[in-house]
């Protein structure tokens, strides 16, 4: 592993050079080992890279912005942490492209919760990074995201979001706003929900295992 902004593990790809590079984002109170139990079920052309989020937890886990569950009007997010967390994944893109022999122009981000919000946010900010992005158990926080959306070039995007029915921690009616979010930019997407909590069942791994073959 080389010294970057980031910490992460890594898988290689099946090919020597050009490889289709997937980025993945863990969620709150987590890290870089649970996304990365998925990389073994993954086409061996990726290029996986599983990362560490930057603020470390006590007990254990780590974030990539704070939340403050005691807050009066229930959880308040660290917006500016959260976007200085959207500009050093940023960063780290640009770092894993010129460090590893992969395709700049093929990288998807695969986030949870929390690390899908952080997808959104570099997508929606930086979109000639990246160009797929599974955004699984997580939403669109609007206070993270670019002033000047409608003016940016999101042609190259495609997302696959899911999300489940009976999510006890971001409620589905949240996700269920992304739809018309990505549509109203002219983005391509799909968007499925299936029957569990904030997790991601079998059928749902399945779906967007099959949606990233056809893509990368």
């Amino acid at each position: 592993m080389k010294n970057l902004s980031l910490h992460y593990i890594s898988r290689r790809s099946s090919l020597q050079e050009n490889a289709p590079l997937l980025i993945m984002l863990h969620g709150y109170g987590s890290d870089e080992n649970d996304l990365f139990s998925f990389a073994s079920e993954l086409p061996s052309a990726l290029f996986i890279i599983s990362v560490k989020a930057p603020y470390t937890m006590q007990p254990f886990g780590n974030a990539w912005y704070t939340i403050n569950f005691e807050a009066e009007k229930g959880k308040w997010n660290d917006n500016v942490q959260a976007a200085t967390s959207r500009d050093l994944i940023s960063k780290f893109i640009d770092e894993i492209c010129n460090s590893y022999p992969v395709d700049a122009n093929n990288v998807t981000l695969l986030g949870f919760s929390q690390g899908t919000i952080l997808s959104y946010a570099v997508a929606l900010t930086y979109p000639e990074k990246v160009k797929n992005i599974i955004a699984l158990s997580g939403y669109i926080n609007k206070d993270i995201l670019p002033e000047n959306l409608h003016s940016k070039d999101y042609s190259n995007l495609d997302f696959y979001c899911s999300h489940g029915s009976d999510d006890q921690v971001i409620p589905v009616d949240w996700a269920r706003q992304t739809p018309a979010f990505l549509q109203a930019l002219n983005i391509k997407h799909q968007y499925s929900e299936f029957p569990v909590g904030h997790g991601v069942a079998p059928q749902n791994f399945h779906e967007l295992r099959e949606w990233l073959k056809v893509r990368i």
